[in-house]
């Protein structure tokens, strides 16, 4: 073989290996991006990510047996490029439009027909178009892994092409290139890309596969038809490209704006979560309602949060011997610490995983408009600025081995979390979780845990309170009451030693620090249920690290009480 042949096939065998890990980064990254969306859609994390990638190793076992079917590798291997970078670019910009057309369409029809509110059209046509739109997601999985799973098979003939004869280690070559580069990728979208909006992070990665066809392309100009076709279409698309990256996180933006009642003043998305403000204004001069949605649930509203948090924060503080030192964990808004501080603590830490979301709620005015910035320092009263204040930005279960180390104790605990909606959320309410808050928690002091809908969630709810019972506290109640924004919603406190935490309410004959809204006799009475509401108590689990069943009780009754629309609006 001339000498010159021979250098010309190793370079072609560099450009053949690193090209197949490129691609493989790019689809192992494609599986993030539509599983981690899909999540958001469906409102059940653990299931659509699991359910999304084994979809698409399925599809990828079908692709490559498809691939044997194309009878020109390098043509074949082009137009799958600008297929896959078509595809990969604009799923989620479809994905979206399609779920805005679901919440447009009964509006449209409703005004239509003028229908009165109590007949707002949802079933039929309408609740199968919703269905086909919130799993749209596995639809455009399903074809990226078609068409991912035909790389390798591709490129494994053009080598065998190349080289004019068949190569004994062809396919460990290329599936080697293949694992090397899909590790790269998650490392990529772990560092990376899941720091950027979704829409950059697609446009970013189908830039990959468009430029692997334009080397394609020039490397195997001799072998390809339709050349300036594959030239002009493959620059039109990297136009195309830069408008996703430019406009992309503009367009969903607006479609996930019509997912809401009201209109959305701000959005952004930090590295853990999408985070959005809403208004809805009343006119004759009476005051906006401020809403705060996470990942599309609600967080509070400005119209009734001094309810839960009263709930939240009063009854630990007055049953609790002093007030000297308080630990909150969550309530990254600032508004739960706002109540703390009205019992006039000597110190208080509050521990929350998102710097960037506590960081807007501390210094609204380097981040919203000054009309949002001012409503958000009048609900939280800048209270995220109080030199008692100690903010740690770190993960709740590991921050507290800190604590543990130097036997630190805090004279009472608020744990104000979102609802343990994601799999990552759920140790946060796990014996193992309450065990270490009961050695951070004084021996005359109570723990204060949100603890999800009595009513929409009960077996999660009365599972919570099982499983703080497990950890080892002395006395463990609930107790509930109706946040309109919410619904039911419920409570649990405990104490380590001593009196339970009704005994030491029922002694007192007054809130010691004055309320705007919630009374003793109030907060009594919120300890009261129904008489069958714990019967099922002794079949409902305790919620062990690993066990997510706090997690999968919640994620069953909120697909049971309202369906998977209702419950991604939560």
């Amino acid at each position: 073989m001339p000498r010159f042949f021979a250098n010309r096939l190793f370079w072609y065998d560099v450009l053949l290996i690193l090209s197949m890990a490129v691609l493989a980064g790019c689809g192992l990254i494609y599986e993030y991006l539509l599983s981690h969306y899909a999540g958001r859609v469906l409102g059940i994390m653990e299931s659509a990510i699991y359910a999304m990638i084994g979809l698409m190793i399925v599809a990828m076992g079908l692709g490559a047996f498809a691939a044997r079917k194309i009878s020109c590798a390098f043509n074949g291997i082009v137009w799958l490029e600008l297929l896959v970078a078509v595809i990969g670019s604009t799923a989620i910009l479809i994905i979206a439009g399609l779920i805005a057309v679901t919440q447009l369409l009964p509006q449209i029809i409703s005004d239509t027909f003028s229908l009165p509110p109590d007949v707002f059209p949802r079933g039929g046509f309408i609740k199968q178009f919703t269905w086909l739109a919130l799993n749209s997601p596995y639809f455009f999985g399903l074809m990226l892994g078609f068409f991912i799973g035909m790389e390798i098979p591709l490129i494994a003939k053009i080598r065998e092409a190349l080289h004019e004869k068949h190569l004994k280690n062809n396919l460990g070559t290329i599936y080697g290139a293949d694992y090397i580069g899909a590790g790269i990728g998650a490392a990529i979208w772990v560092t990376f890309l899941l720091t950027i909006d979704i829409s950059k992070a697609s446009a970013l990665t189908a830039g990959l596969n468009l430029i692997a066809g334009f080397v394609f392309i020039f490397a195997f100009w001799q072998h390809l038809r339709w050349r300036k076709l594959l030239i002009i279409l493959h620059t039109v698309m990297f136009v195309g490209l830069l408008f996703i990256y430019q406009q992309g996180n503009q367009w969903l933006n607006t479609m996930s704006n019509l997912l809401y009642l009201d209109k959305v003043i701000y959005t952004e998305k930090t590295r853990y979560q999408q985070l959005t403000f809403t208004e809805r204004k009343l006119g004759n001069d009476r005051p906006s309602i401020l809403n705060f949605y996470l990942n599309g649930r609600l967080q509070f509203s400005s119209a009734d949060e001094h309810i839960y948090h009263s709930y939240l924060v009063t009854p630990a503080l007055a049953g609790s011997a002093r007030h000297d030192d308080i630990l909150i964990i969550g309530g990254g808004d600032g508004l739960a610490l706002r109540d703390v501080l009205a019992w006039s603590p000597e110190k208080v830490t509050l521990i929350d995983l998102d710097e960037q979301l506590v960081n807007i709620f501390k210094h609204p005015e380097n981040h919203v408009s000054s009309a949002l910035s001012t409503k958000i320092r009048q609900l939280n009263q800048d209270s995220l600025q109080d030199k008692r204040v100690t903010l740690i930005h770190q993960d709740a279960f590991l921050a507290i081995d800190n604590f543990l180390s130097i036997a630190r104790t805090f004279d009472s605990i608020i744990v104000d979390l979102p609802d343990p909606n994601h799999p990552d959320l759920n140790k946060l309410y796990s014996v193992n979780f309450y065990a270490k808050l009961k050695q951070l928690l004084s021996g005359d002091g109570l723990i204060s845990v949100q603890s999800t809908s009595p009513y929409h969630a009960k077996d999660a709810f009365i599972a919570i309170g099982k499983t703080i019972n497990a950890a080892g506290f002395n006395h463990v109640e609930q107790f509930h009451d109706n946040v309109p924004s919410f619904g039911e919603w419920g409570w649990t406190i405990a104490s380590k030693n001593g009196a339970s935490p009704k005994t030491r309410l029922s002694a007192l004959t007054s809130i010691p620090i004055q309320q705007t809204w919630l009374t003793l006799p109030m907060l009594l009475g919120a300890f009261e249920f129904s008489t069958d509401f714990y019967l099922t108590q002794k079949d409902i689990p305790i919620n062990y690290l690993g066990s997510h069943t706090i997690y999968q009780l919640h994620q069953q009754a909120w697909r049971e009480q309202q369906g998977l629309n209702s419950a991604y609006n939560q």
